[in-house]
């Protein structure tokens, strides 16, 4: 892949939800240029602890007016709305697009299993979980965060983070989007993507 400065990146996260709430959750989308222009937005829904967040984003993007241009789906991690998890194998297949799931902090495997066993269809969600591949990890500002890629070289995928890091730690589409979803329900931004 032929990565340029503005490589279109389109950044999901989740709005924040009081636990053991259950209903639906909004999903913000934010088009961004790198991680200098902001281009578009895209919204959905998925359910608290459901399992149709693969879906939801896949049809989003691909019903975008944004789709020919966008390279990159980029995620807060591989859950949404609780557990309700993206399966990265599956959303790369869906759009044809580089997928990268950015975590923060390394995810503890084993805390997420055992949640995981609280659910009927463990099994399911434990495959999607494998799927996600390997946790790397991609030094930003003299610090770590950990991504998981599908449909893109691991050098690639560092590159956009790089690139996309404009203003912190966090992927600029990521951290936008995180603003948006946050305001959506409390009223006002709020907290670290």
């Amino acid at each position: 892949m032929q990565i340029k400065e503005e490589v279109r990146i389109v950044g999901f996260d989740d709005a924040p939800f009081e636990k053991n709430k259950k209903g639906f959750i909004p999903i913000v989308g934010v088009v961004y240029r790198g991680g200098k222009i902001f281009d578009g937005m895209l919204f959905t829904k998925v359910k608290v602890d459901g399992n149709d967040a693969t879906e939801k984003i896949a049809e989003i993007v691909n019903s975008s007016r944004h789709k020919k241009q966008l390279k990159v789906i980029m995620l807060d991690g591989i859950t949404v709305g609780g557990f309700n998890l993206i399966d990265l194998k599956e959303l790369n297949k869906k759009t044809g697009l580089a997928i990268i799931a950015i975590n923060r902090k390394l995810p503890d495997i084993k805390r997420v299993r055992a949640a995981l066993k609280n659910f009927e269809n463990f099994k399911e969600r434990w495959k999607i979980v494998k799927n996600a591949g390997k946790i790397r990890k991609v030094k930003i500002k003299n610090k770590f965060i950990y991504y998981q890629a599908k449909g893109i070289k691991n050098e690639d995928a560092e590159e956009i983070i790089r690139i996309s890091c404009t203003r912190g730690l966090i992927p600029e589409p990521l951290r936008v989007a995180h603003l948006i979803a946050s305001a959506l329900i409390r009223g006002e931004s709020h907290g670290k993507a």
